[in-house]
């Protein structure tokens, strides 16, 4: 108990200082941005991005290899999970307009397809003789511990850019969160403004991805704002939360994993998130099912006669 105090109170050392901070950066922006996916019912499409995010990886190493460039090069991977993730977004929104194929529909069939296809292409890289492939399976799982300072200062600057976007259109992204005819009559662009929380969740999951990887970056996009959702009605509070949330889950779960160099940091991050999540749902201040309970009591009290 007294390492995991002095590691939460940043005594643990540079490197796991640097790994906790970054960590909970990315929190923050996962946490602001998914509370929009969320009200906009859109919290699968992140997942699919996420796994899309597979077969861009292992194609980009299979074509560096092919040119005779670092197939493992961190700037060859992140450009070809981007394109993966912009690919995987076009192909759901076309799924969706010009087919009868409902949205959620569209959007399993693509995390469905495109993640076989990745775990196809990630057998052929594994097979190929140009060496480096080891460590592939980091965009995978993750690999917290080994953040560079670098990329700790990559994840502040996702953070910021996130809350700034937010901020400057957060009116324009409230009224077509809660109301998208209103702001369609408004002469709000429903379309733009789904392409704006579009975008900040692409940048998160592909910047996000050797953090925690694609599989559990997901759960930082979904966790904090529902678990959010428990604790106040009011959109600027919910968002607050959220991002606190997701750099508590961050924060905790990277400190716990120094603590403990056995465990997994991601999958620690994540049960953390879990962990407030269930939380929440008991004692939310708003929501939670104890506070709910409370209520119900208080008027057949009032009622009883002295």
């Amino acid at each position: 108990m007294n390492e995991l105090l002095r590691v939460l109170l940043l005594q643990g050392g540079y490197n796991t200082t640097v790994v906790m901070l970054g960590a909970a950066a990315l929190g923050i922006a996962a946490g602001a941005v998914g509370v929009f996916a969320m009200l906009r019912r859109r919290a699968l499409v992140s997942d699919a991005v996420a796994h899309a995010t597979l077969p861009g990886i292992a194609a980009a190493f299979i074509a560096a290899a092919a040119f005779g460039l670092p197939g493992r090069s961190p700037m060859v991977l992140t450009a070809g999970a981007a394109i993966a993730a912009v690919l995987a977004l076009v192909a759901i929104q076309a799924l969706a307009r010009v087919s009868r194929v409902p949205e959620d529909t569209a959007t399993a069939a693509v995390l469905a397809s495109t993640f076989g296809l990745g775990l196809a292409l990630l057998s052929i890289v594994q097979s190929l003789r140009t060496g480096g492939q080891a460590g592939l399976d980091a965009y995978i799982f993750g690999s917290t511990a080994g953040m560079l300072e670098s990329e700790a200062y990559m994840m502040a600057a996702l953070a910021a850019a996130c809350l700034v976007a937010l901020a400057l259109v957060f009116k324009e992204l409230a009224a077509v969160a809660f109301d998208p005819a209103f702001a369609t009559a408004s002469g709000l662009s429903v379309t733009r403004l789904d392409a704006v929380v579009a975008a900040l969740s692409l940048a998160t999951v592909v910047i996000g991805l050797r953090v925690v990887g694609l599989v559990l970056i997901v759960a930082l996009l979904v966790i904090p704002p529902a678990a959010a959702r428990f604790w106040s009605d009011r959109l600027p509070v919910v968002v607050a939360v959220s991002a606190l949330f997701g750099a508590l889950s961050a924060f905790l779960g990277a400190a716990i994993s120094a603590v403990a160099p056995d465990v997994p940091t991601g999958a620690t991050i994540v049960v953390v998130g879990a962990a407030l999540f269930a939380f929440s749902v008991f004692f939310g201040a708003a929501r939670g099912l104890a506070i709910r309970a409370l209520g119900r009591r208080q008027p057949a009290l009032a009622e009883t006669p002295a």
